[in-house]
């Protein structure tokens, strides 16, 4: 191999590292392109009402903060609450469900006292555990107030300056290729806007539904703080396939300080609307707007939370989406021409 090839392996390999470094800012950086291809839509709406496009981010941005703040100051503290009440029943469920172990081992005469014991004996140690203690040290660990408040006051100001004046921005990334190529690069970065943009709109009428079906759904039941689990199923709804999972736990924890046959049936209610998802709303809205096969979007999931964290868990979907363009367009046409 000549002396040029070893060394352009080398430049790449630098700035391979280079980039891995930054990667911290460079997702933040895909994170406001994002946000702001989303909401440019939004400004272009606007736009057509006001005299410029900087009233028409300002008039935006306005409502955007006015309606945080009110969310802020209505849901927020009511959320806060019942959440920090549902850590206080913690304990209360350990011993519920040990109590429930006991009742089920009279049940099955197989059960051996030497694994009931066990059993016990965990369920005893994980009463020991100072609960807010452990979650207060999660937060502090994996996410730092100020760290948190930096990056989201970084994607904003990004979102922003990007919405200000996009076409600015959007031609500095076509000026980056060869100029036989950036036509084709311009009709890249169109189907990348209606790819994320339809994935918006999808994700967004699923976590609404999702929300509303959960809180209805608790409050018939009688499960205490149904608001809080009720949000918490519309935003992890946000996570395909793992944000169901991970929040049918809350639920039937507090289900389980009642009787059994509500766990079972907070079960049921949640496997129903996952069904309702499946088979009606992804297919009449997720799969117009997005078409990225089931087995792909968890992959991307695992693969971006394995690189990236929980912020590459949060933007694997868009992300992806951007990915796939690009190879449907440089990779999979090439590769199906005619010779």
């Amino acid at each position: 191999m000549k002396f040029g090839h070893w060394l352009s392996l080398v430049i790449l390999g630098v700035c391979l590292y280079i980039v891995w470094l930054i990667r911290n800012v460079l997702l933040l950086t895909l994170a406001a392109i994002v946000l702001a291809v989303v909401l440019n839509q939004f400004v272009r709406s606007l736009q057509k009402h006001v005299a410029s496009r900087r009233l028409a981010v300002f008039f935006f941005t306005l409502a955007t903060l006015l309606v945080l703040t009110l969310a802020g100051v209505i849901v927020v503290p009511v959320v806060v609450g019942q959440m920090q009440d549902l850590i206080n029943l913690v304990p209360l469920i350990i011993r519920q469900i040990e109590v429930w172990i006991v009742v089920f081992s009279s049940w099955v005469p197989g059960l051996s006292a030497e694994g009931l014991a066990d059993i016990e004996n965990i369920f005893n140690q994980l009463q020991t555990i100072n609960i807010r203690l452990v979650i207060d040290q999660f937060f502090m660990v994996f996410s730092n107030t100020l760290t948190v408040a930096f990056n989201g006051l970084l994607i904003g100001v990004l979102t922003i300056m990007m919405l200000l004046n996009p076409a600015a921005y959007r031609r500095v990334l076509i000026k980056l290729f060869p100029t036989s190529m950036r036509p084709q690069v311009d009709h890249i970065l169109d189907n990348c806007e209606q790819a994320i943009t339809g994935w918006f709109i999808g994700i967004s009428f699923n976590m609404s539904v999702i929300a509303l079906m959960s809180l209805i759904g608790l409050w018939l039941l009688g499960i205490p703080f149904a608001l809080a689990n009720g949000l918490l199923a519309g935003l992890l709804a946000f996570i395909p396939y793992l944000g169901p999972v991970i929040s049918v736990v809350p639920p039937v924890a507090i289900a389980l300080l009642d009787t059994p046959w509500k766990a079972l049936a907070v079960v049921v209610l949640y496997i129903a609307i996952q069904q309702v998802e499946t088979n009606v709303l992804t297919p009449q809205v997720m799969q117009k707007q997005v078409s990225l096969l089931p087995a792909v979007m968890l992959l991307a999931q695992v693969i971006f939370t394995a690189f990236f964290g929980f912020l590459g868990l949060l933007l694997a979907l868009p992300l992806t989406l951007i990915v796939q363009q690009w190879l449907k367009e440089f990779w999979f046409a090439e590769a199906l021409e005619l010779p």
